[in-house]
């Protein structure tokens, strides 16, 4: 089950609508390419296929994603528990070191928030994290060994 935010339901759809607007302009790229003439030794021929069946594929991949997901209502979640959208302040049980995680459904891709980290819901983390409360301690099965983190706060 993917859960998302209705944040992250509108940037794929989003994406969706970029992905479909390129399908005209790669088709054009291909005719032309088409027209230079030998398709074995036609490079831009062959880069626009590429292009065309990665867009082809993205747009599969997004459909496939917003047709199967759960989008998760502010209202429909406890204020304290864990779920999509909730920002959690984790201690390290080990170390004592503290952090900030949001809980997301799809990675934004963006690394330039250095006080939150995004963990995605079927993640190790994050699902070790969905539903779990102020004061639980939750296990990690990660590759360098199980971690356990206490769950300090939740921001919604």
């Amino acid at each position: 089950m993917d859960y998302i935010t209705a944040e992250e339901k509108s940037r794929l759809e989003a994406q969706l609508q970029g992905c479909m607007a390129k399908r005209k302009k790669l088709s054009r790229r291909l005719e032309e390419a088409r027209e230079l003439g030998d398709l074995r030794e036609n490079a831009e021929y062959h880069a626009a296929r590429e292009d065309q069946g990665m867009n082809e594929a993205r747009i599969r991949e997004i459909e496939s994603r917003l047709s199967g997901c759960i989008v998760l209502s502010d209202e429909a979640v406890p204020e304290d528990m864990v779920f999509v959208g909730a920002t959690v302040k984790l201690r390290d049980t080990k170390t004592g070191d503290e952090d900030m995680y949001r809980l997301v459904g799809e990675s934004s891709g963006r690394f330039d928030d250095d006080e939150v980290i995004e963990v995605t819901s079927n993640s190790p983390l994050g699902q070790a994290l969905m539903k779990a409360r102020i004061g639980e301690t939750v296990r990690v099965d990660l590759r360098r060994g199980p971690r356990r983190f206490e769950i300090m706060e939740i921001q919604t």
